[in-house]
């Protein structure tokens, strides 16, 4: 039996039976979906909105209709979508440095992300093509991600300490564009943009989702195939090659996708933090290091945190909307020094 086969089998024994964990989550997440979308101004139960969304054109009342169709269901899908995409990034880019802290808003991606999306909205206004903004969003995304990966590279290895460093100085750098951009904006730039980078789901419709849809799904459904890569990986890169892992590849591929997920992700909701960190953590600290398992949870357990901070996001200080992007933080920050601390107690330990 390999290395890879008896680590994995004596993680398994360290962990609770992984079998309740998807049809868990999967079950938690649907039941979740027809509760939030109910949640709101006018309130439907979940058995209305059920007979709204089975008969789109003769369940419900015309206002019913218009309310979930027009409204919350492009809402709830971005939620969904945007929650898989950066707890599976955050899953993925731990994976490939083999760190718990690693983040796509802590290495830079998000700012990143975000000062190219911010550009647009400012510089371009809208007058800009639907498609730019998510383009422009993995652009920066992109780059800020390959800048902070080359300085942390140390020969053939990655320096995990001066990730992070560079990630504090790259999103250091955005938030500066960001604070000049803002500058230069007029009023109602000025307003679109503060609320979009403190992250938010309100710019949800169909005309905004749907161009950024094809490059959300790609993203998931390539990052949840590159778990038994990821699962080589563990074991460190020569071990890896030793397997039959083009190691190299697999660093570019998982840094594209990742990327690209996160930027469409961002160019839509702006940035919220923190869902890439704790969401695969939890899973890791549930059913272990296998990414078959965690990959699949992440995508799962991510949708489930982004649908009901959402909807504390539209509840907590109606009719106002509070940014989804502070809860997030509210709930992400402690866990992040909490990690802190337990690594800090591994290593004096």
């Amino acid at each position: 039996m390999s290395e890879l086969a008896l680590r994995m089998r004596q993680w398994r024994g360290l962990r609770l039976p992984r079998g309740w964990l998807m049809p868990a989550l999967a079950v938690a997440l649907l039941l979740s979906c027809l509760v939030a979308i109910g949640i709101g101004p006018v309130r439907l139960s979940p058995a209305e909105v059920w007979s709204v969304l089975l008969s789109p054109l003769s369940g419900g009342s015309v206002q019913d209709q218009a309310v979930v169709w027009q409204l919350r269901l492009p809402r709830l899908i971005l939620a969904v979508l945007t929650g898989s995409t950066l707890a599976l990034a955050g899953a993925s880019l731990q994976g490939l440095f083999r760190n718990p802290l690693a983040d796509p808003g802590l290495i830079g991606v998000s700012s990143g992300a975000a000062l190219a999306a911010g550009s647009v909205i400012v510089l371009v206004g809208v007058t800009a093509p639907v498609w730019l903004l998510p383009v422009a969003a993995f652009g920066g995304g992109l780059s800020a991600a390959i800048i902070v990966a080359r300085i942390a590279k140390v020969g053939s290895a990655t320096s995990v300490a001066t990730l992070l460093l560079a990630g504090v100085a790259m999103t250091a750098i955005a938030t500066a564009g960001l604070g000049l951009l803002s500058f230069l904006a007029d009023d109602f730039a000025l307003r679109s943009l503060t609320f979009w980078t403190l992250g938010s789901l309100g710019r949800a419709g169909w005309r905004e989702l749907v161009p950024a849809l094809p490059m959300l799904i790609l993203a998931v459904l390539v990052m949840l195939r590159m778990a038994r890569p990821l699962n080589a990986l563990l074991l460190g890169e020569a071990e890896a090659r030793h397997l039959g892992v083009n190691v190299e590849r697999l660093k570019k591929m998982l840094l594209i996708w990742s990327t690209l997920g996160v930027g469409a992700a961002v160019s839509l909701t702006g940035i919220i933090g923190f869902v890439g960190l704790l969401v695969p953590h939890l899973i890791r600290l549930i059913t272990g290091p296998d990414h078959r398992i965690v990959m699949q949870a992440s995508a799962c357990g991510g949708a489930l945190l982004m649908v009901w901070t959402d909807a504390m996001s539209r509840t907590l200080v109606a009719p106002a909307e509070l940014p989804i992007g502070i809860i997030t933080s509210l709930i992400g920050g402690p866990f992040f020094i909490w990690l802190l601390i337990r690594q800090r107690q591994r290593i004096v330990g």
